[in-house]
């Protein structure tokens, strides 16, 4: 029966990290689109406090933070606003 009470454990262990990681991936995505750098989205403590590197691999993968930093370089490019200092 301990097979199955650590099946259940590990199963809810993964929907809650889930879970978490999608409220970090929101996070991410809204702070880039309110113009942050990704460096400084992913280095905040709630990213940090949340996520092992593992896990921060796997959030920088999803759609969501894809198309926010695609969005984010388009938006740099109509700027010309590449954070160069001149």
């Amino acid at each position: 029966m301990a097979g199955l009470s650590d099946s259940i454990r590990a199963f809810l262990q993964e929907l809650s990290t889930d879970e978490l990681e999608e409220r970090v991936v929101e996070y991410v995505v809204r702070e880039v689109g309110n113009g942050r750098r990704l460096d400084e989205a992913l280095n905040d403590p709630y990213v940090r406090n949340r996520l092992s590197e593992e896990k921060l691999h796997r959030v920088l993968e999803t759609p969501e933070v894809i198309a926010a930093l695609e969005q984010s370089i388009a938006s740099a490019f109509e700027r010309k606003d590449f954070g160069f200092t001149k």
